[in-house]
């Protein structure tokens, strides 16, 4: 199972500018909801916002991962974004955050949702993928490195 099975180019974000988390989470649920056509932007937006109110998905060094379970979600969606001036999200780090994997699972998905996520956090562990996802310049150059990343893992 590869992230690529799930992100499609369409949902990658190269510049998201926005600062704060709400704003970010909103632009998010808005470029899945124009992509993904039977889910409404309200609705991701809230079930994000649900989760991030447990605890933040800014899990440090610049990175976050919101996620969450949508009824009437057939498949997984992953979405892609950085943000080259950073966000405020409220990381365990208190750093800014520049890079986001947004995660949508249905809700009977448990152990892919949870493959994912696994996949999604080993890849950003390695810091030097980081970098060049911070310094690559377009959406399509960005979905090259992690589709070529994914197939490499």
């Amino acid at each position: 199972m590869k992230i690529t099975d799930f992100l499609v180019p369409e949902l990658v974000v190269a510049d998201l500018e926005v600062v704060t988390k709400d704003e970010a989470l909103r632009s998010l649920a808005g470029q899945v909801a124009s992509v993904v056509s039977e889910l409404d932007a309200a609705d991701i937006f809230a079930v994000i916002k649900d989760r991030e109110a447990l605890g933040s998905t800014g899990i440090g060094n610049g990175i976050a991962i919101p996620h969450g379970k949508l009824g009437g979600l057939e498949d997984i969606v992953v979405l892609f974004a950085r943000s080259k001036k950073g966000v405020e999200f409220a990381a365990v780090d208190g750093n800014p955050v520049h890079l986001i994997f947004l995660l949508l699972a249905p809700e009977n998905s448990a152990g892919t949702h949870l493959k994912i996520l696994a996949r999604i956090s080993r890849m950003l562990k390695r810091e030097e993928f980081c970098h060049k996802l911070l310094e690559l310049s377009t959406a399509e150059d960005l979905y090259a490195a992690i589709r070529a990343d994914d197939e490499n893992s």
